[in-house]
């Protein structure tokens, strides 16, 4: 690889990436180096080209120099607090502690490492783990079975499957086979479909796009009659995403691959969360004065400088952007350690609704 040099944006040389749980090289990454990072994420790469350019928390208007960044470290650690009271709270009142369970086939250490990582947030909310680990050769039927069993036992109160999962068994019918009330992920149809439903609630949000949307709440922005910009359209991030922003009474756009001058759609954005895994794909001139910025991409690229050889970015090219919009999402440290608050926060919310408890 030729030596790049990363003091503009532009010159970034893009590594190859598939995110988290999908993704064995990202989930090491990620995990060994920010254990608090995605659940489940699944960016899709778009193809556009940028036209060259010349703990109590709220947002504030952008100066000439910088935007306000939104410290996604923070407001997890203040989550996570939040979460371990409620917990202790219910033990006391009615004996019952969450329970999270997590079914790992294989012997990856990148998915091993990854569970390891929830472990460890489970264990410092003072939720309990559950962890069934299959060889790889494991049949369809077996994870099947164990799923079974979680959805029965009294005891766990969300259930998640490690993924990459072996090639010879049908994803999609396993995580189906998650009972949709301890679907934490927030990935059951029924789930998603309730989400797109005005009058509807979902049982579970998905913890990507609903730490997004929390970001924003924790930092007093306000959605509701704002123009919002997703860009993305992955059934992960992207789409329930818009359909959160929706709720919160926003116009939403999606822009994507097929989009025509995205840039002209985005610079009229009061808010953006971008989603697409393109590393600085989104730049300044594209963001209209005081927009509000959440950044889902994570991107590894080349780096010689660091003793690892690649940095990590997110898909907006944070030193250009952060002299235009009022508030930015920092790439690490950003979404990524929301998205597992948020899971703890779902397998909490249904323990207490599981329980009655209020």
């Amino acid at each position: 690889m030729a030596s790049m040099i990363f003091s503009e944006c532009s010159t970034a040389r893009l590594l190859p990436l598939r995110c988290h749980r999908s993704c064995p090289a990202l989930s090491f990454l990620v995990g060994c180096l920010f254990p608090l990072t995605s659940s489940r994420l699944f960016l899709t790469s778009l193809s556009f080209q940028p036209r060259a350019s010349s703990t109590s928390v709220s947002a504030t208007i952008a100066t000439e120099s910088s935007a306000k960044v939104i410290d996604g470290k923070a407001v997890a650690k203040q989550i996570r607090e939040e979460i371990g009271v409620e917990i202790a709270r219910m033990k006391e009142a009615i004996g019952i502690v969450p329970g999270l369970a997590v079914i790992l086939v294989g012997d990856r250490k990148d998915s091993a490492t990854y569970v390891r990582n929830k472990k460890k947030a489970c264990d410092a909310v003072g939720i309990n783990s559950f962890e069934v680990h299959l060889p790889e050769d494991t049949t369809e039927q077996e994870v099947l079975n164990s799923i079974s069993r979680f959805n029965e036992d009294p005891s766990v109160h969300g259930i998640l499957v490690q993924l990459p999962l072996p090639s010879h068994m049908n994803e999609e019918k396993i995580l189906n086979a998650v009972g949709i009330e301890k679907d934490v992920d927030g990935f059951h149809p029924l789930n998603i479909g309730r989400l797109a439903m005005r009058g509807r609630e979902p049982l579970f949000v998905p913890c990507t796009p609903k730490g997004c949307i929390e970001l924003l709440h924790r930092y007093g922005i306000q959605i509701k009659g704002k123009k919002a910009v997703v860009i993305g359209r992955s059934n992960i991030v992207g789409m329930p995403a818009a359909l959160l922003l929706q709720r919160e009474d926003a116009t939403v756009t999606i822009v994507h691959s097929r989009t025509n001058n995205p840039e002209d759609i985005i610079k009229e954005a009061d808010i953006i969360i971008s989603a697409v895994g393109q590393a600085n794909m989104v730049r300044g001139s594209w963001i209209k004065p005081g927009a509000a910025i959440i950044d889902v991409g994570i991107n590894p690229v080349e780096d010689p400088a660091s003793p690892r050889g690649y940095r990590l970015v997110g898909d907006v090219c944070y030193d250009e952007v952060v002299k235009v919009a009022s508030a930015v999402t920092p790439v690490p440290g950003g979404v990524g350690p929301m998205t597992i608050a948020m899971l703890l926060s779902n397998t909490l919310s249904s323990a207490k609704r599981m329980h009655n408890f209020n």
